[in-house]
């Protein structure tokens, strides 16, 4: 087995290991909890450790190196525009198949008892996140310093909560988070390092990292929007 394979099967262990035992510990301490509950438990854990393996190794394997390969491509292609274009549609599709914001939209619906449908609500995610990595590939593009974009993004998010319609506003903001997930996060930051690392006069940690943060500003604008909207 190679050095990469034992170092991933380290990362999982400590990324599961440690909330198992707690519960172990708790189990056995404090809940007691009936011996077939805690035996799906440690099942489950078993099961999501094996599964965390296996994606990781399909993302260091697959998606990372083919993510670079886009964002290295797409500038070669001499439009600007195409560039952005792509982007977007790749934004749009990877926060589509994202796990946790199937997850978020499913939750709000079965809350909400229907007020906001299921499919407004990925689509408004899916699509404000399509609009900021193509923002966020335009400042690599142009070379806008990422704390000014920063700055605008989080001051046009504070304008926006005092409008917003309460019930929305932390739902607003759980949607900011659920897009930093295993699908959406490894793309993203490959393509930002792909784009930067072939224009001229762009280092690749300075302009390559960055996107994940500027994407997170569009689910948070997107579903403040969609309240007002709704409200």
């Amino acid at each position: 087995m190679n050095k990469e394979l034992l170092q991933l099967l380290r990362d999982v262990a400590f990324a599961v290991l440690p909330i198992s035992l707690v519960v172990c510990g708790l189990q056995f301490a404090l809940l007691h909890m009936p011996g077939e509950v805690f035996v799906r438990f440690l099942l489950g854990a078993l099961f999501v450790g094996g599964g965390l393996f296996l994606f990781l190794f399909g993302v260091n394997t697959g998606l990372l190196p083919m993510g670079e390969m886009i964002g290295a491509e797409l500038p070669n292609r001499g439009s600007v525009v195409f560039l952005l274009f792509m982007s977007f549609v790749l934004g749009v599709t990877i926060t589509v198949a994202e796990p946790n914001v199937l997850v978020l939209a499913r939750q709000i619906g079965a809350t909400s008892n229907g007020l906001v449908p299921r499919g407004m609500l990925i689509l408004a995610v899916a699509l404000s996140v399509g609009v900021c990595v193509a923002g966020a590939v335009l400042r690599i593009v142009v070379g806008v310093p990422i704390a000014k974009v920063l700055m605008g993004g989080y001051a046009l998010i504070l304008a926006l909560s005092f409008v917003t319609p309460p019930e929305f506003l932390p739902v607003a903001y759980d949607a900011g988070g659920v897009t930093t997930g295993p699908v959406t996060v490894p793309f993203i930051i490959a393509l930002g390092l792909g784009t930067a690392g072939v224009l001229q006069g762009r280092s690749a940690l300075a302009d390559g990292f960055g996107l994940v943060g500027l994407t997170v500003m569009g689910p948070v604008i997107g579903v403040m929007t969609l309240g007002m909207i709704y409200g």
